[in-house]
């Protein structure tokens, strides 16, 4: 074993992503499968049938006790004792100053229990973070990442290949929703988010259990294996914000134009709350929008935007890359408030070509109903 694999974990199905033909990449702290036939083959899969992800790197921090709703009020932005037990909340956890910590799914799975999701390169801060800012409660919080394994299928098929293997009628779950159920006869938390602009289920298990699921499905022959990129690219059209690209510690919420999770109107004090206070009243100097450029040449992360005729730079690209959906590229970016409205004629700094763009409303894709 080389030093490298020493210290990067793997996850239960590794050795599955290893005989069906993956390339990893480390992310995170994690050994991942990026690809496995091919980028456009499992976007397209996604799209068009299903695919099936592993995700195993998310993090998950369980709050239990009777006060463990009113921690999470305190320590995240969003009204976490107000979410029914069986439904999801996408939120947020800041610093004081109101810059993001992570972006989050906050499950409440029983009336004293919530299960917390943070993005694996984040896990380890959100943990800790909960842990000191619920040391006043009377909940117990507990780092749980590691008795986790997390699938995802996702696509306009997967509700159909997945009602064959579970008893749980999928039409009463709802869009951000989990369900305690089996899948394949395995015991899963069930839920229904996702982060690629389709319907799709996300299934948490036991780890031992991971490769019984992951088969179970596969064997359908109805879903393809997909990787990190094409989760990248899926969810840049559904115009998804990815932490450490349009989401980062020096940006608030309202900075992200997602000021709709801060929940200023929730009884009590909670962790950046004066902060955000100002931040709500505050007209943001960048603001988050989408950009299309004609043919397949992308603007990329870190490229600059520009005015098309002086060149001043107007803001800066947080991800970008050719849509296999749409037949363009297209591009998440900041740029200055008074040039972001949609329709405005800018330019992006690729390689020394000013190339131009068009700002358009997010997202670039929808699903069709």
């Amino acid at each position: 074993m080389s030093s490298a694999d020493a210290v990067t974990r793997r996850t239960p199905l590794h050795d599955v992503h290893e005989k069906l033909g993956a390339k990893f990449t480390d992310f995170a702290g994690w050994q991942m499968p990026l690809r496995y036939e091919g980028d456009l083959a499992e976007h397209n899969a996604v799209r068009g049938s299903a695919g099936l992800f592993d995700l195993t790197h998310m993090g998950e921090i369980v709050l239990s006790g009777p006060q463990a709703g009113a921690a999470l009020d305190y320590a995240l932005v969003g009204h976490a004792s107000a979410i029914a037990v069986g439904k999801a909340r996408y939120t947020m956890i800041c610093a004081e100053n109101g810059g993001i910590l992570d972006d989050l799914i906050v499950y409440r799975t029983g009336e004293q229990e919530y299960l917390v999701v943070a993005n694996a390169g984040n896990a380890t801060v959100v943990a800790e973070a909960l842990i000191t800012r619920g040391a006043g409660f009377d909940t117990e919080v507990r780092d749980e990442s590691t008795g986790y394994a997390l699938l995802a299928v996702q696509g306009p098929d997967s509700a159909g290949i997945l009602a064959a293997l579970t008893p749980t009628d999928l039409s009463t779950v709802r869009y951000y929703a989990s369900y305690p159920t089996t899948v394949a006869g395995v015991h899963v938390l069930l839920a229904r988010t996702g982060y690629t602009g389709e319907d799709g289920f996300e299934l948490f298990v036991a780890p031992e259990s991971a490769q019984a699921v992951w088969t179970a499905l596969h064997e359908t022959g109805r879903v393809v294996p997909c990787g990190l990129s094409c989760r990248d690219s899926l969810r840049l059209e559904a115009g998804m914000p990815l932490y450490g690209n349009e989401l980062t510690a020096e940006l608030t919420p309202y900075d992200a134009g997602l000021g709709r999770v801060v929940k200023l109107d929730k009884p009590g004090d909670f962790v950046g709350r004066a902060a955000l206070e100002v931040a709500a009243k505050s007209t943001p100097s960048r603001s988050l929008v989408g950009l299309v450029a004609p043919g397949r040449r992308a603007p990329r992360h870190g490229y600059r935007v520009v005015d098309p005729e002086s060149g001043a730079e107007l803001g800066v690209v947080t991800s970008g890359a050719p849509s296999p959906t749409l037949g363009h590229a297209v591009a998440m970016a900041y740029v200055d408030t008074e040039r972001a409205e949609p329709g405005s004629a800018l330019a992006v700094d690729i390689r020394g070509t000013m190339s131009p763009v068009e700002v358009v409303a997010l997202p670039f894709y929808r699903r069709s109903a």
